[in-house]
């Protein structure tokens, strides 16, 4: 059989390409995210240019009920999952920590840190009771420096770093690899969503150099899971070749 693969937030961006790199290599899929219509576009797509099965589960991560419902109304031979890639993940706004807004921080805290400890905590016990498993958490160059105006966005994935190495600690001994991908500059809806739509002001963020695209990230990914058993990367940090930190850029204009 296959192997499967989980992925959250699999209907834009790093977790759409993940999802077509691991079909490309023949991994069943489960595919999840909020929104349904796409989740069914992308089934489809997947099941017939590849001819592997993929499953999708329609909730919101931020809903630890609704997680905990979709995981367990797995069949049993969906359960037996290989790798867990936590990809679901956003920023909302970008203003000073007193001008901030509650709902914004609330949105990401929700999403970038709960929202991947109930996955993480739905998923895990198969990986523990299997000994075996991949778990991959896409965290951000914002989980390894703070840039001004990210406060809390910065915050959530220093968590997603901070749990990236919890997990990688507690679960060595059941033979469980864990390894955090840490994007620089990619475009993708991640800037839409942070401007709340406003896409003049997202695109300006890209202008003057080569921005990662999400295939990038998702072929370092598939990467990371291709290697001898004996073999973890840890934390990668992948970035443009423009970029040289998070705010320290080349830029042709």
């Amino acid at each position: 059989m296959n192997k499967i693969t989980l992925i959250t937030g699999a209907t834009s961006g790093i977790g759409r390409s993940c999802a077509e790199v691991f079909a490309q290599n023949n991994h069943d899929l489960i595919l999840t995210g909020r929104r349904e219509g796409r989740l069914k576009d992308l089934h489809d797509e997947l099941t017939s240019k590849y001819g592997i099965k993929v499953t999708t589960l329609v909730f919101d991560i931020r809903n630890n009920a609704e997680v905990e419902y979709a995981i367990s109304s797995l069949p049993d031979v969906w359960k037996n999952i290989d790798i867990l890639i936590n990809n679901a993940g956003l920023a909302v706004g970008l203003k000073t920590i007193h001008e901030g807004e509650i709902d914004d921080w609330e949105r990401m805290i929700d999403t970038n840190i709960k929202g991947l400890l109930y996955v993480s905590r739905a998923i895990i016990p198969f990986f523990v009771q299997n000994k075996k498993g991949h778990i991959i958490n896409i965290g951000s160059i914002a989980g390894k420096e703070v840039y001004p105006f990210g406060n809390v966005y910065c915050a959530t994935k220093h968590a997603v770093d901070a749990l990236t190495k919890a997990m990688r600690t507690e679960l060595v001994a059941d033979g469980i690899k864990v390894t955090q991908i840490a994007p620089g500059a990619i475009e993708t809806e991640f800037s839409i969503v942070r401007f709340k739509g406003d896409k003049k002001m997202a695109d300006s963020i890209y202008n003057g150099y080569k921005p990662l695209e999400p295939e990038d990230v998702a072929s370092v990914v598939y990467y990371t899971t291709t290697l001898p058993g004996h073999v973890n990367i840890n934390d990668l940090v992948i970035m443009p070749t423009a970029q040289a930190s998070s705010t320290v850029f080349s830029k042709n204009n």
